[in-house]
């Protein structure tokens, strides 16, 4: 990033901030959100059938700081439940984050919590992002009641409807269209609020995702489609399965942006320009170039169908919590050593939160009958033949 600095008057760091029971939204350091601080993208933006924003972008030194701080946490996260899976307190699917922070970190940034976003089975720093609890994200992980889904949705199904996030979905593809009826229900109550579909670019070839995008230009509604684009899907190159990897071209009539999905402040520029264009003129896609470190879930060692090397340049060339520490070194936000001593916060936070976790009890048996159906709607067939029904669920 190039880098330009509207006032000299920036604060100094600060001490490490008190005790506070959400490491997401403390702010260890600087707490400076009136000065101006301009960054440029890395790389432009890219765009179809639209004109691309500025890469310019004005930023505080506070939002630089969170911006670090949350990502930390996010990369702990992630780090921290490869380990629970390897020793089994983690079962089943799990699907890691790290290495895709920024785009979850830059969207945030441009949106509000009225804004809705649905996603696919990478979801736990979406969670976080959202608002959502380490203690919440370990217990669900574990299949534990404290969960966000109270256990009973595991990795892949994390969900915070107060904050509208509608979910981690197993079935690739399947979010785009609910994505697309949440859109829809926003425009029909007349809400200044759009929705953010998110999905891989392993799914970008499903039919259903066209189906949905037609009906959403077709009715102009508030729906961003968000192709995270890691190149290699369950583990099989984009070139390989796809004949036009341009995913942001792939709306056709649909607008679409090519976004640096490695740098937050270009997704939140990106997220804020497509927020605008969709409540104004309906659907846009974004595809944000991002990738991931892990495999595509915890049974892929991920290094079959790319090399390490490719892995390590990637980390040591566009890692986006190392742009982020050289972007406040440079402006004297923090040191290296009180960059180091967030990374550590976070680590301990991580750990309390998965001993607490590790409290909470298993779901009770009685739960495998209940959130099947809306209560007083549903039927339980019982007896030796199942012939006869009731219409009173446990």
């Amino acid at each position: 990033m190039a880098l330009a600095r509207r006032s000299s008057t920036l604060l100094k760091p600060l001490s490490a901030a008190s005790s506070s029971s959400s490491f997401l939204h403390r702010r260890p350091f600087s707490t400076d959100d009136t000065t101006t601080i301009t960054v440029e993208t890395s790389v432009p933006f890219t765009g179809h059938n639209c004109e691309p924003p500025s890469r310019s972008i004005d930023t505080t030194p506070k939002e630089l700081m969170s911006f670090f701080t949350d990502m930390a946490l996010m990369r702990r996260m992630e780090i921290a439940a490869d380990s629970l899976y390897k020793s089994k307190l983690i079962r089943g699917f799990c699907h890691l984050y790290d290495g895709q922070e920024a785009v979850c970190i830059g969207m945030e940034a441009a949106i509000t919590k009225k804004d809705c976003i649905i996603t696919a089975y990478r979801d736990h720093c979406i969670f976080l992002g959202r608002g959502g609890k380490l203690l919440e994200s370990f217990a669900e992980l574990m299949g534990r009641q404290g969960g966000c889904s109270r256990g009973k949705g595991g990795s892949m199904h994390f969900y915070k409807k107060e904050a509208c996030f509608f979910g981690g979905h197993g079935i690739v593809g399947a979010q785009v269209p609910l994505g697309c009826g949440l859109a829809f229900a926003q425009k029909y109550r007349k809400e200044d609020h759009v929705t953010f579909a998110m999905y891989g670019d392993g799914a970008a070839n499903q039919g259903q995702l066209f189906e949905a995008l037609n009906m959403a230009a077709l009715w102009d509604l508030p729906a961003i489609l968000v192709c995270e684009n890691n190149h290699y899907g369950m583990g099989t190159a984009e070139w390989r399965a796809a004949k036009s990897p341009a995913y942001y071209k792939r709306g056709d009539y649909v607008p679409g942006l090519k976004v640096d999905g490695m740098d937050a402040f270009a997704v939140k520029q990106a997220c804020k320009f497509a927020k605008e264009h969709a409540l104004k003129n309906g659907p846009i896609i974004l595809e944000m170039d991002t990738y991931r470190y892990h495999g595509h879930s915890m049974s892929d060692p991920g290094s079959t169908y790319r090399t390490r090397d490719e892995i390590s340049g990637v980390r040591q060339e566009r890692d986006p919590i190392e742009r982020l520490r050289k972007l406040i070194l440079a402006h004297d936000l923090a040191t290296e050593k009180e960059l180091k001593d967030i990374e550590k916060l976070a680590r301990k936070e991580v750990d309390e939160a998965i001993s607490q976790a590790k409290e909470s009890p298993m779901p009770d048996e009685s739960e495998l009958f209940t959130n099947v159906y809306r209560k007083g709607y549903g039927v339980e067939s019982f007896g030796a033949d199942r012939k006869e029904l009731r219409a009173t669920l446990p």
